[in-house]
């Protein structure tokens, strides 16, 4: 692996945090990475909450089954995109833009030395209904992942899932 890029083969799903806050500036820096992915047509369709509220962060974990890891995270971001505002009102569109943020903001997180962890809301309808009420998102919101955001217990190893038979055309 080539150490350049340790940045990236460093960033792991994070499930376990510790009790450490994570603060303002961090949070911000996060949100400044994620805003600087691509974007169709620059037309930036993603939206955020941001919470450190326990009610929220129980809430969140209750309408997203997979996401237990909010149970000790400091914070968690639910990152949403705005169907008006994507390129030519395209889901797909609006889906690889937040993705591409999402992606951002995780190397963020590893780049901060805090962890965090992906939980999936996109395309599961009552987790998409779940967050939109509890959160009381307008209806062009539409929720597309939540990130459990805290300190790590421990650092995980650096690693790739390299496979060499995924590559259909090399010339």
């Amino acid at each position: 692996m080539d150490e350049i890029l340790d940045f990236i083969f460093q960033r792991r799903s994070v499930r376990l945090f510790t009790d450490e806050p994570v603060n303002d500036a961090q949070i911000k820096a996060i949100l400044q990475a994620g805003m600087s992915a691509p974007s169709a047509r620059a037309r930036d369709p993603w939206r955020f909450v941001v919470t450190r509220q326990p009610e929220d962060l129980e809430a969140m974990r209750t309408i997203a089954p997979n996401g237990s890891m909010l149970k000790g995270a400091a914070a968690a971001l639910l990152v949403c995109g705005d169907i008006e505002v994507a390129h030519e009102n395209q889901e797909s569109y609006m889906l690889q833009d937040v993705s591409a943020c999402i992606e951002n903001m995780l190397l963020a997180i590893n780049g901060l030395g805090l962890g965090g962890c992906w939980i999936g809301i996109h395309p599961r309808k009552q987790r998409i209904e779940g967050m939109r009420v509890h959160f009381k998102l307008p209806d062009s919101i539409i929720p597309i992942a939540g990130i459990a955001l805290g300190r790590p217990r421990a650092k995980p190893e650096k690693r790739t899932r390299f496979n060499s038979d995924y590559v259909l055309v090399y010339r």
